[in-house]
């Protein structure tokens, strides 16, 4: 029995989506890739997805669980409030490191780069990605800066996307500890105020 013939068709369009697409880019990526990857036909694709923007969806609305069960990980683990705002860098370092999920910097940045006017289904899905880290951010920057918890957040959340984009950039050397440092400066400077 071949690895196609005992994983379900949908699984290995999903899987050849996530490894493919946010590696070399979804719009340079044709649909004949994605079934010569996955080891199955156009009908197969279209009956799972309807189409190749249903499985860019998907693909990503699996990424978005995985990194939000990543985090939620690292947030429990941690000691301290600030540990626990801090945790999306440990968690980004972990979710990098666990090569399940490829890509060059961040899948929800590059579908929102490449895809400026996506697909409503896509769209979703960025947003949800957003408004995971807006809101958490936001909840978890509260107990350190108190009035100014949304500032705290907004300076966490742009580090954050910085160390995503020193990646893309291959500077700084180390994105996720440069972004974790700027983020610990922001919460020791609103916890003067």
């Amino acid at each position: 029995m071949t690895t196609a013939q005992r994983i379900p068709a949908r699984t290995r369009l999903l899987e050849a989506a996530d490894r493919v697409l946010f590696e070399r880019g979804i719009r340079d990526t044709p649909v004949d890739e994605l079934l010569r990857q996955a080891e199955v036909s156009a009908a197969t694709l279209y009956t799972h997805f309807g189409s190749k923007d249903a499985l860019v969806a998907e693909a990503l609305r699996v990424r978005l669980a995985d990194w939000r069960a990543v985090w939620d990980q690292y947030i429990v683990a941690a000691d301290n409030d600030l540990d626990r705002l801090l945790a999306v860098f440990d968690a980004l370092a972990s979710y990098r490191g666990d090569r399940r999920h490829p890509s060059r910097w961040c899948a929800f940045l590059a579908a929102a780069s490449e895809l400026p006017e996506a697909a409503e289904e896509i769209s979703d899905v960025l947003a949800g990605d957003t408004a995971l880290l807006a809101d958490r951010l936001s909840h978890l920057s509260r107990p350190l800066a108190g009035g100014h918890a949304q500032d705290l957040a907004d300076e966490v959340l742009l580090a954050y996307s910085g160390a995503l984009a020193g990646f893309l950039r291959g500077s700084p050397r180390s994105p996720i500890d440069v972004g974790r440092r700027l983020a610990h400066a922001a919460a020791r400077a609103h916890s003067r105020d």
